[in-house]
């Protein structure tokens, strides 16, 4: 018994040692872990959600939201932090978290690149950091990772070529490297991947072709490499992939034609898109057998012949199908008698045939197609007939587009009742008979073209009830009567409206100014008669303006010098007579100008535009005279130059006495009324002094002045200068802008503030009490803007004024420059959401922002404004808007220097630049900022390496702490802060519009920013 005993204790004692020791190491582990979880977590500069706010002592890290631990070793298996609006980078402790076999980081604002370290987590079977800001190259030697089995970096910064060592992974089983910016080949390692379902390379710049070797992924079911730079063909065996459900190559080089097969080697196939590509030959007969197919689109390619006639005879599925922008058809009658086949699709949505060569009539069958169509397209073609009976049944249409083809009969009465039509596309053919008034009732419609066709009769009056119509164009028929009062009242038309090459007669009505937003008006070649209305200068968006070969008599009204965004202006072949405006060479975009064959007479204008003989014609005017030497006509005699003159003069004299006169009479009326109210001398400027305004004149202006003295100059801009002035009236102080109309774009800067201010109010909008458009005492044209007077100035001056020697302003403190960030967000919030249209400002900079007596900021200078339903818009609807100054050097976003379109997205740019400039108290322009260092650089790379050089260092100065460093112990929570705005500034920033945030969020960032701070209490 003792012997036993005796070979007992050493065993137990072995035991007990071995489970101490486990004890420790898994203790160790432990602590591991949770150090390691809170070094990711130091790392995270931005939780708005407070996600994380319980990863501290009060809880065992097993409990902390989105960490997983197993049973046993208590160790992190398990680290999801997706869709908590997370900001920071990743942190290289990651890798110490050594039983870890699920990363999931999606959808958040991490930035920086993947650590190395991540190679050490030999357990990591998941990876996904999608839709994110990651940038630099993808992780490299991960042979280390062989549990890996679904890798998602979709959606980030990357850069580089695809990792060859990618097809060691024998286990992935899904790759997602889309919206990336990867380059070179795809490799053909991947082919080694014998358990990959999932592979996603599209929206990169990956050129070269498809590998052969791809076609070894035997379980391949999503195969997705849009949008790149793909060449040569596609590998036939990638068609013998029978699990494929999902192909997707469009927008690449691709070439060679599809097998004739691919309908039965591909049986599970629901999305086939090719679209963008060089693809030829005639479509698979046997595509009909892919009975689950739901999307086809192979549009823009170069296929020919017929479509097969059986293609949706199994195709239940089919809810997409585009062939547009081929050769398909062979311009016979049995073109289209597929179409039979897929009256079987009871779930088709979209339908496009458009740009083939499809012939025959028009299919009746086309009527019994599902009632799920929502788009037609069979748009030039070479159809003939006319539509048929019955298409109202397609009840969700809305978009149906039939031009240029052979259609001949008349527009149904019934098409009227295909109510949700959004677009109607009838132009280019052979239609007959009146315009159904029925078409007034599709109210919804945006776009309706019925031009080029044999139309007759009057243009229904009942199109006054489509509300949303931004285009209209019933040009090139035998339309007659008189124009509609009630289309000319539709100020939805913002695109275009076209009447041109018919039978209209009658006066164009006084109601045509109604369409302010319209860019686009052509009347021309019509029989329209009596004077071009004064109300045509209300419609300010005008870009071009056709009412020629006309019978408009009278002389050209003074109301269109108005129209200041004009490109080409025809007047000519009518009746006009009297002399040519002056203010034609004041228009500054100015391209083309027409007015040959009138009756107009005297001497041509020389200025501006018009110095250019390529501009203008004048041709068949007879009594004309001058201009210059290009255009050949005779020098006006001196008596008729004297004559005009004194003419002119004379007009100056009486419309100066004219203003003194009526100044007078309105300042004895508003003596009278004063002395009545004296009780009330002290009423609100904007009430006593409203009428006032609306008609103040230059005199009145001059004198507020002290006649535009230099002592009350208080700023000067690129179009002008501001001056502070008083009215004895009521001793308020107003600032007064005066645009130095010999600048370039100085006009449209007056016409653009104008009309972006007329229907704007909000809190921190520099107000404008009134705009004055007169001549000046030597008859030069003078404009100006009267606004509400800011005592505080700007805040360029404010930010920089000390170091640029001047004393006369204290520094900002940072709660000062918080809250000022605050108001101009407000006010582009207000803009961006809350306007309709929405305005973009196009020049935000921070002297452009004025500061009231209590520190409020106000945005001013509007003009470089755009209200966004203008932009881009044309005769042909692809105009740019690069004729407008967008911005000033260092605040302009980097998309408008390549020409693109001004956005909402461009204020935000502006705004970010704007905010690191009040936390680093530097300029964009500054003289350290050099070759590819700018102001977004240095605020990344101080954020990157938490310097505090970045902060301007009278930020503290200006509300009791003497010095920054001596803030102690709540010097980190206020760099927090800091952190997060200078975080937002760089955000805001960022070279692609689409990663910039929307002001409307921008502004709840920075009011939890400002919770935070006044919680610190610290000033």
């Amino acid at each position: 018994m003792a012997s036993s005993s005796f070979v007992l204790y050493p065993l137990i004692l072995l035991v007990f040692l071995n489970l101490q020791a486990f004890e420790c190491a898994s203790s160790l582990g432990n602590e591991t872990d949770r150090v390691a979880l809170l070094a990711i977590k130091d790392q995270i500069t931005s939780d708005p959600l407070g996600a994380l706010s319980s990863w501290n002592g009060t809880l065992h890290f097993c409990m902390w939201p989105g960490v997983a631990c197993s049973t046993r070793h208590q160790r992190v298996v398990i680290l999801d932090l997706s869709s908590l609006q997370l900001e920071g980078s990743l942190s290289l402790y990651i890798g110490n978290l050594s039983f870890l076999r699920s990363i999931r980081f999606a959808n958040n604002s991490f930035h920086g690149e993947i650590p190395q370290e991540i190679n050490r987590l030999f357990r990591l079977q998941y990876l996904s950091l999608s839709n994110n800001s990651f940038q630099g190259e993808i992780l490299t030697n991960l042979t280390s990772l062989s549990q890996l089995r679904a890798i998602d970096l979709g959606n980030n910064n990357f850069v580089g070529n695809i990792p060859v060592d990618l097809g060691s992974l024998s286990n992935l089983d899904a790759l997602w490297l889309n919206r990336n910016h990867l380059t070179g080949n795809i490799p053909p390692s991947l082919g080694n991947l014998s358990s990959l379902t999932i592979l996603s390379l599209a929206e990169n710049r990956l050129d070269g072709s498809i590998p052969n070797d791809l076609s070894r992924l035997s379980k391949l079911r999503f195969f997705r490499v849009s949008l790149n730079k793909l060449v040569g063909e596609v590998p036939r065996s990638l068609y013998n992939i029978s699990s494929i459900d999902l192909l997707a190559m469009a927008a690449n080089h691709l070439h060679g034609s599809l097998p004739w097969d691919m309908g039965i080697t591909l049986p599970n196939l629901k999305l086939f898109l090719v679209g963008q590509n060089l693809f030829t030959g005639q479509m698979p007969v046997t595509l009909s057998n892919a009975s689950k197919l739901v999307e086809f689109d192979v549009a823009s390619n170069n296929f020919v012949g017929q479509v097969p006639i059986s293609l949706g005879d199994h195709l239940q599925n089919l809810s997409w199908l585009s062939l547009a922008e081929n050769q398909l058809g062979t311009r016979a009658a049995n073109d289209l008698g597929f179409l039979t086949s897929l009256t079987n699709s009871s779930r088709l949505e979209e339908l496009n045939l458009a740009e083939n060569s499809f012939g025959g009539t028009f299919p009746s069958c086309m009527v019994n197609l599902t009632t799920n169509l929502r788009t037609l397209y069979m748009g030039k073609n070479q159809l003939t007939g006319s539509i048929p009976s019955g298409i109202e049944k397609l009840v969700n249409l809305i978009g149906l587009g039939m031009e240029h083809n052979f259609l001949t009969g008349t527009i149904p009465f019934s098409i009227g009742r295909l109510s949700k039509l959004q677009g109607l596309y009838l132009y280019n053919n052979n239609f007959m008979g009146e315009i159904p008034m029925s078409i007034g009732n599709i109210t919804l419609q945006d776009e309706l073209s019925l031009s080029t066709n044999k139309l007759w009769g009057k243009i229904p009056e009942s199109l006054g009830k489509c509300q949303h119509l931004s285009a209209l164009d019933l040009s090139h028929n035998n339309l007659n009567g008189t124009i509609p009062k009630q289309v000319l009242s539709l100020n939805s038309l913002s695109l275009l409206l076209s009447l041109s090459k018919n039978l209209l007669t009658g006066p164009l009505p006084l109601e045509v100014g109604t369409l302010i937003n319209l860019a686009n008006l052509d009347i021309s070649w019509n029989k329209l008669s009596g004077e071009i209305p004064s109300t045509l200068g209300n419609c300010i968006q005008l870009e071009n303006l056709y009412i020629d070969n006309n019978h408009f008599q009278g002389t050209i009204p003074p109301s269109l010098s108005a129209l200041r965004s004009i490109l080409g202006l025809d007047l000519s072949s009518n009746e006009l007579f009297g002399q040519i405006p002056e203010y034609f060479s004041n228009f500054p975009l100015l391209l083309y100008l027409n007015l040959s064959f009138n009756d107009l007479n005297g001497e041509i204008p020389k200025g501006g535009a018009l110095k250019n003989a390529s501009v203008i014609s004048v041709m068949g005017n007879k009594r004309l005279c001058g201009g210059i030497p290009a255009l050949q006509l005779p020098n006006c005699p001196l008596n008729a130059s004297k004559k005009q003159r004194d003419s002119f003069l004379l007009k100056v004299a009486v419309s100066t006495i004219g203003a003194v006169l009526c100044s007078a009479l309105i300042l004895g009326v508003l003596g009278v009324y004063y002395c009545n109210r004296s009780s009330k001398k002290k009423s609100s400027f904007d009430s006593s002094m409203g009428e006032f305004f609306m008609k103040v004149t230059y005199q009145e202006l001059q004198k507020a002045t002290n006649g535009f003295s230099s002592d009350n100059l208080i700023g000067e801009g690129s179009h002008g200068s501001v001056y502070k002035g008083t009215f004895d009236i009521d001793e308020k102080n107003i600032a007064v802008k005066v645009l130095n109309l010999e600048k370039r774009g100085a006009s449209k800067s007056f016409i653009a503030e104008c009309r972006t201010l007329r229907n704007v109010r909000h809190r921190n909008l520099v107000k404008v009490l009134s705009a004055c458009s007169s001549l000046d005492f030597k008859g030069n044209d003078f404009k100006a803007l009267v606004c509400e007077y800011m005592p505080n100035e700007n805040l360029d001056k404010w930010l920089h004024s000390e170091k640029e020697g001047q004393n006369h302003l204290q520094s900002l403190s940072f709660m000062q420059r918080l809250n000022i960030a605050i108001d101009v967000a407000c006010a582009m919030e207000y803009l961006h959401h809350h306007c309709q249209p929405p305005i973009a400002h196009c020049d935000l900079k921070p002297s452009n922002i004025l500061l009231d007596n209590d520190m409020i900021a106000r945005v001013g200078d509007f003009g470089l404004a755009k209200l966004l339903y203008e932009v881009g818009y044309s005769l042909s609807h692809n105009q740019s808007d690069s004729f407008a100054i967008k911005g000033s050097i260092g605040y302009v976003p980097p998309e408008y220097g390549l020409g693109g379109q001004t956005s909402t997205k461009g204020d935000v740019y502006s705004y970010g630049i704007l905010l690191l400039e009040m936390v680093t108290g530097r300029r964009p322009t500054d003289d350290m900022f050099k070759e590819s260092l700018g102001l977004h650089e240095f605020a990344k790379m101080a954020l990157s390496t938490q310097s505090t050089e970045l902060v301007d260092p009278r930020l503290f100065l200006g509300e009791g702490e003497a010095d920054f460093n001596n803030v102690n112990d709540k010097r980190d929570k206020i760099l927090e802060c800091l952190n997060s705005i200078v975080r937002l500034g760089v955000t805001c920033s960022l070279e692609s519009p689409e990663e910039r945030m929307e002001m409307i969020d921008i502004v709840k960032r920075l009011q939890v920013v400002k919770d935070k701070f006044v919680g610190l209490n610290a000033f």
